[in-house]
């Protein structure tokens, strides 16, 4: 994982799960309302690629191992000429490790909807419980990596981390609430956002014109890292990461809701003619008072106000006036 191509690889893969998975909760949430509940995997629509998303995870997650142990080093095998393990290549078992983690989860997961009865108690339960095992697994070996992430590199690995322990935390919370759409939201974007930070780590940590002033590429143990030439200087570029960080942040945050709000208007108006907003105005009740007024029919407005129920006759007779 240590080059360009090793962080936006997988980068890329967590980007699109966790797009997916945000397009699929905001769209259950629209169409099942108070009944939501989330769900670990989306089948796609495609009848014989119905597992699709499950498919990607293992042929990404051994593709990657693929790449750490055999494609990726010098002499395409990990091992030294004793059988022994070098000191350069264990961040190749760990990185190798955490894709072994995933194709373990997409594996049971496909077993149990393909070969179990889809009634089976917990089922999505277990699902999600291997999904915080897999997650678990990859930030315990990013948080004890062998290479040293010190320096620039060790400050994106740091807040990557804690995009990580939010999947995690988030993933372990679903199996408790299933029906709560906010954790699934936060689950969803989680992941989404691992990608981002994979990607941005990639472009921003092996690209030499984008590495900070006062910071250059060094090789050490056979891979290559940045480092300073100084103490400002260090200080200066992990300044910089966490401005970056924060950064996508605040476009993550603008890309969530500008999202919720196109998949309601998309998914949601048609299932909801007949309901009210909490958020509605009190002219728009006050129009349909009188246009009830005028068809000389009386009936009650309803409203569904944070789940209180009907506008009692006070609210109503005010309104009137």
């Amino acid at each position: 994982m240590g080059t360009l191509i090793g962080h936006v690889g997988p980068g890329f893969g967590f980007f699109i799960i966790g797009l997916w998975h945000l397009f699929n909760h905001l769209k259950l949430l629209a169409l099942k309302g108070p009944n939501y509940k989330s769900l670990p995997w989306f089948p796609s629509n495609l009848h014989r690629l119905r597992r699709l998303e499950l498919y990607l995870i293992m042929v990404g997650s051994l593709f990657s191992v693929a790449m750490e142990l055999f494609i990726g080093p010098e002499r395409h095998q990990p091992f030294d000429t004793d059988g022994s393990i070098p000191t350069n290549h264990l961040h190749n078992f760990e990185h190798s490790s955490i894709s072994l983690t995933f194709f373990v989860y997409a594996t049971f997961a496909l077993a149990i909807d393909r070969w179990c009865n889809r009634n089976i108690p917990a089922q999505y339960d277990v699902v999600q419980f291997i999904a915080a095992l897999a997650f678990g697994q990859q930030l315990l070996l990013f948080h004890l990596h062998s290479s040293d992430h010190m320096g620039v590199e060790g400050q994106y690995h740091w807040l990557l981390q804690l995009v990580i322990f939010i999947s995690l935390s988030t993933t372990v919370l679903g199996i408790a609430y299933s029906e709560s759409f906010v954790i699934a939201f936060t689950r969803s974007l989680s992941i989404l956002f691992q990608g981002v930070w994979l990607i941005v780590m990639g472009v921003a940590l092996w690209t030499p014109g984008l590495i900070a002033k006062g910071c250059f590429m060094h090789e050490e143990e056979g891979h290559k890292v940045v480092r300073c030439d100084g103490k400002e200087s260090l200080h200066r570029a992990k300044a910089l990461v966490n401005i970056q960080f924060s950064w996508f942040l605040i476009l993550l945050a603008v890309f969530a809701a500008s999202f919720y709000m196109f998949m309601m208007t998309i998914y949601g108006d048609k299932y909801n003619k007949v309901e009210y907003s909490p958020m509605d105005s009190l002219s728009d009740q006050e129009d349909d008072v009188e246009a009830q007024k005028i068809g000389g029919k009386s009936s009650e407005m309803q409203c569904f106000v944070s789940g209180a129920g009907n506008i009692n006759n006070k609210a109503i007779d005010y309104m009137e006036r």
